[in-house]
């Protein structure tokens, strides 16, 4: 099953994208897919819901705006440098376990929303990521058993202002939570239409040009190793979002380095997840 949500910023309403690409408006089953929806057996219920109400649900015509697949989660965990190809490009150590930091859940927008350019950047970048839902409760899981806490998985990118980023105090969040930082989507698939999340390939184009090609088979730390690993920590809640890592191909590995400008165009995509496209905006008040 493949969950969107469509219509205006803040008045999206839940829908599902069908095995034959028809999106259709799911509201009649009476929930938005929060925190509660998936703690509460939510994607077996509206799977067993929709046997009896598919074809009677209203058709979502494709001019619609796509929002983000889901309501805003408690939290966004990313993992740092988890390509290995990547921790080389930017002339880093592999890391040796996983290295997590937050980005702030008001940077969520839909898949195809402008990126705007922060006040005062000078180095916004880009990040193809898999991201993963989570979707019961977990705390001190183990690797063999972290798939049973996956909800689905979904398209990210994981802007970055590098300046930001590095070159103030080393704060990473602050370089990641800029608004519109967070294009999610355009839709959650549950996990059992992802045979492996750890051999997918996933790729990113500016203007056309492809600049990130790769598999998730570069993981440095897998899907499993990272739900188990950061559960000991914190606990994950339904709906939370963790982001898996960017491979090779970002803007501040070339020489010189390549960042965004207004106007610049962003496409992405992972394999089994569908594509996203982001146009880069300046910031305005």
């Amino acid at each position: 099953m493949k969950l969107i949500r469509f219509g205006t910023t803040g008045n999206e309403k839940p829908g599902v994208l069908l095995p034959d690409n028809t999106r259709i408006d799911v509201s009649e089953f009476g929930e938005d897919y929060t925190e509660a929806f998936f703690e509460n057996n939510g994607l077996e219920r509206l799977q067993n819901w929709l046997k009896d109400h598919a074809a009677s649900c209203p058709t979502i015509s494709e001019g619609v705006r796509l929002g983000p697949p889901l309501v805003r989660p408690s939290k966004i965990v990313c993992i740092g440098l988890n390509y290995i190809s990547h921790a080389k490009e930017t002339g880093m150590e592999v890391p040796k376990e996983p290295i997590l930091f937050f980005k702030a859940t008001s940077a969520i927008v839909g898949p195809n929303d402008n990126l705007i350019i922060p006040k005062g950047s000078e180095k916004t970048d880009w990040e193809v990521e898999l991201a993963v839902i989570i979707g019961k409760k977990a705390s001190y899981i183990n690797e063999e058993n972290a798939l049973d806490y996956v909800a689905g998985y979904t398209l990210h990118n994981d802007y970055s202002e590098r300046a930001f980023q590095i070159e103030r105090a080393g704060q990473w969040v602050k370089g990641k939570s800029c608004d519109t930082f967070a294009p999610i989507g355009p839709y959650i698939a549950t996990k059992d239409e992802i045979k492996n999340p750890n051999n997918l390939n996933l790729w990113l184009k500016l203007n056309g040009e492809k600049l990130q090609d790769s598999n998730t088979s570069d993981f440095v730390f897998n899907v499993q190793q990272v739900v188990s690993y950061i559960s000991q920590f914190m606990t994950l809640l339904p709906g939370d979002i963790i982001s898996t890592g960017t491979p090779f191909g970002v803007g501040m590995g070339f020489k010189p380095a390549r960042y965004l400008k207004p106007g610049d165009v962003v496409e992405l995509g992972i394999e089994g997840l569908g594509t996203s496209k982001q146009t880069a905006t300046e910031y305005k008040k």
